[in-house]
């Protein structure tokens, strides 16, 4: 990833990190930090994403959900070829700065798989490796054909 220029400041002391006001993110080496995305009413964990410097600062300004694809090496706007948005109620930073958490109002649904959750499926414990059979805990609530169309 390309060293860009970020609107926050660099992280200092770890005092400060952990105990200062100012927001100083950690980003990693790829220049991104992990963001969990939660609904504001339910608390349901709806997805886990990337942000780099550009998308963060996109989220706090604006109030809607950015992200940043490892895949595509692309920003994004969730919802902006589902229209499944993200408004963002509330952020949090963790106690060194290298994720973030993002409660939100969450149009229809988070997943592309037409869940409401990208956390749809159930590990079964006490199985041995191998023998692992996952459980599905949700059914799609929309049809990701007809939600996420080719533009054109």
């Amino acid at each position: 990833m390309s060293e860009q220029r970020t609107p926050f400041a660099a992280p200092g002391s770890e005092t400060e990190l952990e105990e200062g006001s100012g927001l100083t993110p950690k980003f990693d080496a790829d220049g991104l930090v992990t963001c969990v995305a939660t609904d504001a009413k339910t608390g349901d964990l709806l997805m886990v994403a990337h942000m780099n410097a550009e998308a963060l600062a996109k989220t706090i300004a604006t109030g809607e959900a950015w992200y940043f694809s490892r895949s595509r090496r692309a920003l994004w706007k969730k919802g902006e070829s589902s229209g499944h948005t993200q408004r963002v109620v509330e952020m949090r930073i963790d106690c060194d700065q290298d994720a973030v958490w993002i409660k939100v109002e969450q149009q229809v649904a988070a997943c592309h798989t037409g869940r409401r959750s990208c956390f749809y499926r159930s590990v079964p414990l006490g199985q041995k490796a191998g023998a692992i059979k996952l459980e599905f805990r949700e059914q799609p609530v929309f049809d990701p054909k007809a939600a996420y169309r080719p533009k054109g």
